[in-house]
């Protein structure tokens, strides 16, 4: 994550001159970090949640007009990072609500152990280098009437939503079973369902991490 050069000078500067620091340039809460998971679905499913609280006091802290703008046209807001990681859980826990047979007959048995945390998110990373995109889990164009103070209600409710239905649905699936029954993705091919939720706490981190990247990016053009 590039260092935000020039932070601390601007901000003495803004306190000499009596004036608060600029919104750009004011501390934001840390971003949730993740360098393991655990391997039983209760204990993931309490990791979504506390990966979930912290990104919410991450993006509850930008203004309304931080939370929707876009620093160009091919560049998400925090607004549309949040969509996108909505749209993707949905898919997730859709997979994770079907019955044990019909994902085996759709997706075969998974052959061989699940990969670890660290092997996964290598992938995932290997496959983002290489030009990787959101293809269908791009979210959409907002329209106007939705950037407002409640349309950022309503994507933070629905988001918190998705993530709380992920939780409860992976607590259903005993601890053997995640990896006997695969799920497709987009970018990383059949995953076990145990390396599906893998990943979805690391999507989860990944694009709190990105905002944060970019924020931080935009902090030192305007500063």
């Amino acid at each position: 994550m590039p260092r935000c050069v020039g932070l601390a000078p601007a901000r003495e500067a803004s306190h000499n001159l009596g004036m608060p620091p600029s919104p750009a340039l004011a501390p934001f809460p840390p971003v949730p970090e993740l360098d393991s998971a655990p391997s039983e679905p209760v204990a993931m499913a309490a990791e979504a949640l506390r990966i979930h609280a912290e990104s919410v006091r991450y993006w509850t802290a930008f203004g309304t007009e931080a939370f929707f703008r876009r620093p160009s046209p091919e560049v998400w807001a925090p607004a549309d990072q949040l969509r996108h990681l909505t749209k993707s859980i949905r898919a997730v826990t859709r997979g994770l609500g079907a019955p044990w047979p019909l994902l085996l007959v759709r997706f075969g048995w998974r052959r061989g152990a699940s990969r670890t945390f660290q092997a996964l998110r290598s992938d995932y990373y290997r496959a983002l280098g290489v030009g990787a995109s959101a293809g269908s889990f791009a979210p959409r164009a907002l329209e106007a009437a939705d950037v407002n103070p409640e349309g950022r209600e309503r994507i933070m409710a629905l988001h918190a939503a998705a993530v709380a239905e992920f939780a409860d649905a992976l607590t259903h699936w005993p601890a053997r079973a995640l990896d006997r029954c695969q799920l497709p993705h987009p970018l990383l091919g059949k995953l076990s369902v145990r390396e599906m939720a893998f990943f979805t706490l690391l999507h989860n981190v990944h694009h709190v991490s990105v905002a944060e990247r970019r924020r931080r990016e935009q902090a030192e053009v305007s500063g």
